[in-house]
């Protein structure tokens, strides 16, 4: 019986001890969740701001960010702000905000057609130049070439897919001295549109389109809080900018309840992305980022989208 005794002690002692050791697993889990949690409500815009100035030092290249807190604009980031980047497409979001503009003006309406053609005059001594399919990412419009289209529809190829032959048409349309014009008016001192897409002769010479971080930051908030033209127009853009084809960078890797207005360009070794991000709890930021003398473009480009991927987890922390 002592012994019988001592060993149902023992068991007792074993019992006891495994409870305590799951209690202090459990203890243990817990703050090490609340922790976690606690860490990323107290994420600060600087601590954010720290975290991407230390990852965009990894990459190879050269670039420059801007995001800004819509729903609270004392949330801000701007890395390089006035460091100058060939523009590529991102100068097609002026050239929309011009056309918008003009419409709003008198000038034409939207909705007139007018002939889709593909001779162009390069800036710099008036020669005629064509552009090359194979170098334009919207093919719709050269079977229709000789044929008439609404100015609006232009409009949505060179953004959604960004066409550079309508972004001829409507440059053509609007004159470039005005869309500059326009921007500065806006604000974006730095925003210069000088000419169309593969104008080569130009090219050669150093003159193209070119932009800063700062620039597009404020051009894209002059979209969002309906300073770029009427109401109506800039609930139009956004439209336009939403139905966006080409996302390998901003929304890479949000998920489907998050909704993205932007605008991409590239050309070799330079990727950019610029855009409106709208979250499902009413709150809206922007986020610019920029890139050029890059030697890894897809590479890059997939870290530049997990840069852009944790600004929207601290938008939504």
């Amino acid at each position: 019986m002592e012994r019988s005794f001592k060993e149902y002690q023992k068991n007792e002692k074993k019992k006891h001890l495994r409870k305590m050791k799951y209690l202090i697993l459990i203890i243990i889990s817990f703050v090490m969740f609340t922790t976690c949690k606690n860490h990323k409500k107290n994420m600060t815009i600087e601590g954010l701001k720290n975290n991407i100035e230390k990852k965009i030092k990894t990459l190879e290249g050269d670039f420059a960010f801007a995001f800004l807190n819509l729903s609270n604009p004392e949330e801000k980031i701007i890395l390089n702000a006035d460091e100058k980047f060939h523009a590529a497409s991102t100068m097609k979001v002026p050239v929309m905000i011009e056309v918008f503009k003009q419409a709003r003006n008198g000038k034409f309406n939207l909705s007139d057609s007018i002939v889709v053609k593909n001779k162009f005059k390069s800036i710099v001594d008036g020669s005629i130049y064509k552009l090359d399919l194979d170098e334009d990412s919207g093919e719709n419009l050269y079977g229709k070439i000789g044929k008439k289209v609404t100015i609006e529809k232009l409009v949505y190829e060179m953004i959604t897919v960004s066409s550079n032959l309508a972004t001829n048409i409507l440059i053509d349309l609007t004159d470039a001295k005005n869309v500059t014009s326009t921007m500065k008016k806006l604000g974006a001192e730095n925003m210069i549109v000088l000419r169309g897409v593969q104008d080569i002769k130009a090219y050669e010479k150093g003159l193209s389109n070119s932009t800063t971080v700062k620039d597009l930051l404020i051009i894209m908030k002059s979209i969002a809080t309906g300073k770029a033209g009427n109401k109506k127009d800039c609930e139009r853009m956004i439209e336009i900018l939403k139905d966006q084809k080409l996302n390998n960078m901003i929304p890479k890797y949000y998920p489907e309840n998050i909704t993205v207005a932007h605008k991409t360009g590239s050309i070799t070794g330079v990727h950019h992305d610029a855009g409106i991000i709208y979250l499902p709890n009413g709150k809206a930021f922007i986020l610019v980022i920029l890139s050029k003398n890059l030697e890894n473009f897809e590479k890059t480009t997939d870290a530049l989208a997990k840069i852009s991927k944790e600004t929207l987890d601290f938008m939504l922390q």
